[in-house]
């Protein structure tokens, strides 16, 4: 059985390649709806996920890394969903990333 913190921890692997810090730490991941496994089924999970900017330049490699680091769930049916509202600012992102940036 897929637990939601398992999905936090292999998307907190994935990395914004201009910020060089985890998506999770940016506050990219807006929600993780992990269904009951029904038998004989597999089990579902929604994410719903953001970018900083909608013409973020590195959506396509990020959203890759996320597809490969997630297909590591044989047993769930994963689907990901872009969302750009609400809109991401930067008081979404964890303390560590703020302070790595210099926010705080």
């Amino acid at each position: 059985m897929v637990r939601k913190q398992e999905i936090l921890r292999k998307l907190g692997q994935v990395m914004d390649p201009e910020l060089g810090m985890s998506i999770v730490d940016l506050g990219l991941i807006y929600d993780i709806n992990v269904k009951k496994k029904k038998p004989g089924k597999l089990q579902e999970v929604f994410i719903k996920m953001t970018f900083t900017t909608p013409a973020c330049p590195m959506i396509n490699e990020m959203l890759d890394d996320v597809k490969l680091k997630l297909d590591e769930f044989k047993d769930a049916d994963i689907e990901i969903t872009v969302v750009f509202e609400p809109l991401w600012s930067p008081d979404r992102m964890s303390e560590r990333a703020k302070i790595k940036l210099g926010m705080v």
